[in-house]
């Protein structure tokens, strides 16, 4: 017997019969919790009874590709700080790119809203070495340079959405600040470390929803220490949609550990089975508009899937791959070549090249796209259609498991 399940592909959607034994996993939408009058009695106990005239207050808010709508929330930060005695010129708002391309006027307007004109944004340029300052080094050797008006500030506010992130464990929190606000050279260094060099294999423990033995998660901790001003810290909990739902305050690392421990029962699975198909969608638009973040979906999908099993998913790609960076590292077709490549020469998407090369490796990736056959050939998966995908499943004896949003869904 059959079931008819439903996977967003694009904008829109596409139905598949599968057995009616096969697993569904899904994500646990978190509840709307946030009242005004709560959100502003949490942030002003984090705040220090001293903060008046003469301090310099330094927000840092995330880019387009991470919003936390700040069009709603970032006035009520704002509205606070002025409450407290600041004034508008005191305060500066980092807009904390990484090695992102920047936005446009029009972009920012449309992700932080009248905001952008009424204070004064900084737009981060991760390749300009004379705005940092060196502050040291990492156990690990990530030469950790920050921002020069970063340090000048009495008081940092990091304001973004948390996730899970496929190397770093967690994104936001301590990432706002890097590699948010970090030079490009120290970003790629610490990136570098999702590479193992010891085993020659990507490092284990670099994976989403996990501290234990994940080096990059602890270069992280160890730059984020190095920078000692006064900080508080808004988290946000997202769901499906992007609405933020929740907000957990604080202004200690602790803060950012208990909000990390908050999201996971939202998007971590209550199984950690693996199966011999697993049929994913990586959530709809946008979630699919470009491999770059379709890798994401399959990322957290495959680990899913038992050694040479398959994974199927429907990933539109309406803009492409999303970057100069990737396909560049195909040419080798050899995982240890770009490995070698990689660990003196890590940039751009480089990472995600090799974590492609090494699924492709351990499973088998079908991939209904409209990305060209040949940059499907290339990258190591099989470009499949609809009236393919439905009688592969039918004839499918072994166990198989249903993700409707595998971009949010971990294991």
């Amino acid at each position: 017997m059959f079931k008819n399940a439903e996977f967003k592909y694009g904008k829109d959607i596409i139905t598949i019969e599968v057995p009616d034994k096969a697993d569904s996993l899904r994500i646990r939408e978190p509840d709307f919790h946030i009242i005004r009058e709560n959100f502003a009695d949490d942030f002003s106990l984090c705040l220090t009874k001293n903060l008046s005239a003469g301090k310099a207050v330094s927000i840092v808010v995330a880019d387009k590709t991470r919003l936390c709508d700040y069009k709603t929330y970032l006035p009520w930060v704002l509205d606070i700080l002025l409450q407290k005695g600041i004034q508008t010129r005191q305060i500066q708002i980092f807009i904390a790119y990484g090695t992102h391309a920047g936005q446009s006027d029009k972009e920012c307007l449309n992700a932080y809203g009248d905001s952008y004109q009424k204070y004064k944004f900084i737009h981060h340029d991760c390749n300009d070495k004379s705005l940092f300052t060196y502050l040291g080094k990492t156990d690990c050797g990530t030469m950790v340079h920050v921002r020069k008006d970063i340090l000048e500030s009495d008081l940092i506010i990091t304001f973004g959405a948390l996730s899970h992130h496929y190397f770093a464990g967690y994104g936001g929190g301590r990432k706002l600040l890097f590699p948010g606000l970090g030079y490009k050279t120290d970003i790629y260094k610490n990136h570098a470390l999702f590479l193992d060099k010891d085993i020659k294999k990507l490092n284990p423990g670099c994976r989403p929803g996990n501290f234990e033995n994940n080096l990059l998660a602890e270069d992280l901790k160890q730059i984020d220490d190095m920078i000692e001003i006064q900080r508080v810290s808004i988290h946000g909990i997202l769901d499906s949609k992007g609405q933020v739902c929740q907000f957990i305050v604080g202004n200690t690392y602790n803060d950012f550990l208990r909000a990390c421990k908050h999201l996971d029962p939202f998007y971590k699975a209550n199984t950690k089975k693996q199966y011999d198909l697993v049929i994913a969608s990586c959530g709809g638009f946008p979630k699919d508009i470009n491999f770059i973040q379709v890798h994401k979906a399959i990322n957290n999908a495959a680990m899913f899937v038992k050694d040479k099993g398959s994974l199927i998913v429907l990933a539109e790609c309406r803009d492409g791959i999303g970057s100069d960076t990737f396909m560049e590292y195909f040419k080798y077709q050899d995982f240890n070549l770009v490995f070698d490549i990689l660990k003196t020469d890590y940039k751009g998407n480089g990472g995600t090249a090799l974590s492609m090369m090494a699924k492709t490796g351990r499973i088998n990736i079908f991939l209904k796209t409209t990305l060209d056959d040949k940059i499907c050939h290339k990258i190591g998966v099989t470009k499949i259609d609809i009236d393919i995908i439905q009688p592969l499943i039918k004839g499918f004896k072994k166990e198989i498991a249903c993700i409707e949003n595998a971009s949010l869904l971990i294991r």
